[in-house]
């Protein structure tokens, strides 16, 4: 079996084609090496020939039809991902998040060797869920750009299967945390940051809450979709582990041994979800899959990744990611001293 992997180069694409990798299938990687992709995650397994790299836009018919050559499996990571940024400006994340899945659907429809497109969303294109859990029926009520572009994307890839009969399956992940994680998430951002000891930027009252799910768990949930899943079915991936964004900041200075004082309140983000939950009966029954890393585990070892490739966060957060933070949180900051007093 032969996958192409998008997005490939950024958080959750670079840990499943390293498990891939791992397998030994052969994988091709297409990432237009925006911000957040970076060859350097998969330097190794391209020196070793384990996988082939393509530059290019998931928007570029060229560059998508070379890089789908051959391919039984699609795996579509590549998108816009960050909320703050999609408030800043939503055009980027409307062309990659739909239109790229358009043309990503339209060569796979094409092809006669072809096993399954697995379209990766999120939990966020269900809205804010005050109580209970959001199961795979449920409508979807995106309230930001980027879940909205997530959610118009993943319809997209369905109406394929309806219209004709491309074999679809599209899975919702909570918010995904380990290793390669790019700075500007909270996990990551708040590790080097306390790493450093500087201050921890909340949101609000910081008691948002999200379940949190270890990136190498995603990555098994995905291989039981592609080998087990159904066409045209939605599966809810997450561990059932909720945690308020203040418990998570509080676990990240233990673990890295700063204090408290570093935590400071900021003026909350445009149209904030409150809480998000999953349902993941659907995927545990029917496709017999379960986490395996509990938050405590997986948070502590993903510290610990972060402290061992200091080189890799640093270069990031010395380059353009220094300025969009000043952008972000200098001011909020500047507020929230002023407040303080």
């Amino acid at each position: 079996m032969k996958f192409l992997v998008t997005g490939g180069a950024g958080f959750i694409g670079t840990n499943f084609t390293r498990f891939l990798a791992r397998q030994g299938v052969g994988i091709t990687v297409l990432d237009k090496l925006t911000y957040a992709g970076r060859r350097e995650n998969l330097k190794d397994l391209e020196e070793a020939g384990l996988i082939e790299f393509v530059q290019g836009d998931i928007c570029d018919p060229a560059a998508v039809a070379k890089a789908m050559s051959g391919a039984d499996v699609v795996v579509n990571f590549a998108a816009e991902t960050h909320v703050d940024r999609s408030i800043e400006d939503p055009s980027d994340f409307v062309r990659t998040d739909v239109e790229g899945v358009r043309v990503l659907l339209e060569e796979f429809r094409s092809w006669k060797k072809r096993k399954l497109f697995l379209q990766v969303s999120t939990d966020e294109v269900y809205g804010s869920v005050e109580t209970g859990s959001s199961r795979e029926a449920d409508p979807l009520c995106p309230r930001s750009p980027y879940s909205a572009s997530k959610a118009g994307g993943e319809l997209l890839a369905m109406s394929y299967f309806h219209t004709w009969s491309v074999p679809v399956i599209v899975t919702r992940a909570s918010n995904n945390y380990g290793p390669w994680q790019y700075p500007e998430k909270l996990i990551p951002l708040f590790v080097t940051n306390a790493m450093d000891g500087q201050e921890l930027p909340i949101y609000g009252d910081g008691l948002n809450r999200r379940d949190w799910l270890y990136v190498e768990d995603h990555c098994r949930a995905l291989q039981s979709v592609v080998e087990r899943g159904q066409p045209g079915r939605v599966y809810n991936i997450g561990s059932g582990e909720e945690q308020t964004n203040m418990e998570i900041t509080t676990s990240i200075l233990d673990l890295v041994g700063a204090d408290r004082s570093l935590i400071r309140h900021i003026s909350d983000r445009p149209g904030h979800d409150r809480r998000y939950a999953l349902d993941t009966s659907r995927i545990k029954g029917e496709l017999g899959w379960e986490p395996e890393t509990d938050l405590r585990r997986g948070l502590a070892s993903t510290v610990e990744w972060y402290k061992a490739n200091r080189q890799w966060w640093e270069e990031i957060k010395s380059g353009k990611f220094r300025e969009y933070y000043r952008q972000m949180y200098a001011g909020r900051l500047a507020d929230s001293k002023e407040a303080g007093r």
